[in-house]
């Protein structure tokens, strides 16, 4: 297996490539920015990629999907309910101060339950809505690793004040979500550093029982 995980972008997202060795195939999850990194690093790695997949809307997360669908001919898969997130990117862009990206409607749905990335490394896609509406989590259950997205956090928990964001949702899907998955579960989050899911269970305060 081939994985590697950067921050990409003025707000540091986790950008991965998941490759398997063999077939020289791999996915890119939330190519945000730094197109041209991300692009290099395949090359040289000589990985041919299939899927292009994005937990959420925002424009750290989304910003380079379709640039580098234009350079490899990769599908984007994003789920619909962020569909409205695409059509916001010149204010998204507005509050960091950046030029918009070009952006397009995903060629996919993610969509609960659904089974993508590699045949060697598949992930199971988990609807995790709150921080937006069309928030996803991919479950890696092989390799006990779970792409979080911007839903969970060491220590924190994504944001629920930007459109589409709701709070009691972010609660709900990470207690019926994300806290059914074993203790021992790894967890990328969108920023920041790895953590597990019985590290999150035990101390962080947005998870505690009142």
């Amino acid at each position: 297996m081939l994985f590697e995980s950067f921050p990409v972008g003025p707000l540091l997202c986790n950008c991965t490539i998941l490759g398997d060795e063999e077939s020289r195939e791999a996915i890119v999850i939330d190519p945000g920015d730094d197109v041209s990194r991300i692009h290099k690093r395949l090359t040289e790695q000589g990985l041919k990629l299939k899927q292009i997949l994005v937990t959420h809307g925002h424009i750290d997360h989304v910003g380079g999907a379709l640039k580098l669908k234009r350079l490899t001919g990769a599908p984007i898969y994003m789920n619909e309910n962020d569909l409205a997130q695409l059509d916001i990117m010149d204010t998204q862009a507005a509050w960091l101060g950046v030029r918009a990206p070009e952006t397009a409607p995903p060629d996919e749905s993610l969509a609960e339950g659904q089974i993508v990335g590699l045949e060697s490394y598949p992930a199971q896609v988990l609807h995790t809505p709150g921080h937006t509406q069309g928030s996803i989590c991919l479950h890696f259950a092989p390799l006990k690793l779970l792409i979080a997205g911007d839903t969970l956090f060491a220590g924190s928990i994504g944001r629920t004040d930007f459109p589409g964001g709701n709070f009691d949702q972010i609660i709900a899907s990470l207690h019926t979500r994300l806290l059914a998955l074993p203790d021992e579960t790894k967890v990328l989050p969108g920023h920041g550093p790895l953590t597990t899911i019985g590290e999150e269970r035990a101390s962080n305060p947005f998870l505690q029982k009142s």
